[in-house]
């Protein structure tokens, strides 16, 4: 496995990143979806871009389950002090109400997910990126 920074001069920002694997999802999803993209276009992300992308998708696909009949999904990020955190919030049912799926490549990457509920309706994951190390790296 290859570890690449996503955001640096050869790669995309971490928020185009993100809004390019939501934006592909949204197109397929049979309702409206509003998307809101609110990520610095400085952040920088150390993880590999393949498992990234899986989990960006997965948690994505997750949301739109609870959104048949459309909606509005916002995804957030910052840097934290032990990494970065992704949140991806949508208006669909509360948390009690759905599968909250752990999706198999976040454990690969050390990644914490915490739901919650949403003030305004819904329910957010909030995933919890550590900083890369290089002695986080596995073997293939």
């Amino acid at each position: 496995m290859s570890y690449l920074l996503t955001g640096n001069d050869a790669n995309q920002p971490f928020a185009i990143l993100v809004e390019s694997i939501a934006s592909n999802l949204l197109m397929k999803h049979p309702a409206p979806i509003c998307l809101e993209v609110d990520i610095d276009m400085d952040l920088r992300v150390n993880f590999d871009a393949a498992s990234l992308s899986q989990l960006i998708d997965s948690l994505v696909r997750q949301a739109l389950v609870e959104m048949p009949s459309g909606g509005e999904l916002t995804i957030t990020a910052c840097e934290s002090p032990t990494g970065v955190e992704l949140e991806i919030a949508d208006t669909g049912s509360d948390v009690e109400m759905r599968a909250c799926k752990l999706p198999m490549v976040a454990a690969a990457m050390a990644a914490e997910l915490v739901w919650q509920n949403c003030p305004q309706g819904g329910a957010a994951v909030t995933a919890r990126l550590p900083r890369y190390r290089q002695s986080q790296r596995r073997a293939a």
